[in-house]
C-alpha cells in the first residue's frame, strides 16, 4: 500500500497520448458504406483534427489542474508510439509525482528496457492507496467486481473501458476514471469523494462479504 498525506491527489486513466486511431480527424476506426465513403466511429474517437491538437489538449488539461508538487495517479494506457512518446508525454507534464498502474498498452514501460519506469514515482500492475489516513482506494486498469475492504468504504478506480456519463459507475463505490469520460481532465480527490459519498456497498450475489 502507498500512503499519501496530502489532499492534492488527482486521478486519470487511458490518456492514449499520440494514439492516432482515437483521434477523430486521422482515425481508421469506422466503417465504409456501400458508396465507398468512410465514416469514422464518433463514439470511439475524440473530436480533434489531428494528433497535435489532441496531445496539446491532454497536456494542457492535466497541467491546468495538477501542480508540480501534487500527485497524479494514472490507471494505465499512458501513450502510443514507443519509448520516445512515453518520455515526450512525461516531460510535458509539470507534476513531479506520477504513479502509474499498468494498462494493456503499457508493455514498453513494464519491460523497462531503457529505464522508462524511472520517469514515474512508482509503477505496478495493481495499487492500494490510502490518502490522508482515511480514504482507501483499490486501483487497477481493469474493473474488479469484488475488491479489498469494499464493505468498509474502499473505492475501486479503474480504466480500460473509456466510459462516459452514468456508464462510468457500476455497483457500489466503483468508477471508470478514463480521460474520455471527463473531457480529458483528471479528477481531483475532492471530486471523487463527492461522487462516491452517497454510493453504498453492494455485495455480489453469493458473496460472503456482507
Amino acid at each position: 500500500m502507498i500512503k499519501l498525506n496530502t489532499k492534492n491527489v488527482f486521478f486519470t486513466s487511458d490518456t492514449h497520448y499520440a494514439h492516432r486511431n482515437i483521434c477523430r480527424g486521422v482515425s481508421n476506426w469506422g466503417t465504409t458504406d456501400e458508396n465507398g465513403v468512410f465514416h469514422v466511429d464518433v463514439n470511439a474517437t475524440r473530436d480533434f483534427a489531428n494528433l497535435i491538437e489532441m496531445n496539446d489538449a491532454l497536456v494542457d488539461r492535466i497541467n491546468s489542474k495538477v501542480g508540480a508538487d501534487d500527485w497524479l495517479i494514472h490507471t494505465g494506457d499512458w501513450s502510443f508510439g514507443g519509448q520516445d512518446k512515453i518520455k515526450e508525454f512525461r516531460d510535458r507534464i509539470i507534476c513531479k509525482n506520477i504513479i502509474l498502474v499498468y494498462g494493456n498498452h503499457d508493455t514498453t514501460i513494464a519491460r523497462n528496457r531503457f529505464g522508462e519506469q524511472s520517469l514515474f514515482k512508482n509503477c505496478s500492475d495493481y495499487l492500494e492507496l490510502q490518502v490522508m489516513g482515511e480514504h482507501r482506494f483499490v486501483i487497477f486498469h481493469y474493473p474488479i467486481e469484488s475488491w479489498n475492504d469494499m464493505r468498509h468504504g474502499s473505492i475501486m478506480l479503474q480504466g480500460h473501458r473509456h466510459l462516459k456519463g452514468d456508464a462510468r459507475f457500476s455497483q457500489g463505490k466503483r468508477m471508470d476514471i478514463g480521460a474520455c469520460g471527463n473531457d480529458l481532465y483528471p479528477y481531483s480527490l475532492e471530486e471523487i469523494l463527492d461522487i462516491m459519498k452517497d454510493r453504498k456497498f453492494e455485495p455480489l450475489t453469493g458473496d460472503h462479504h456482507k
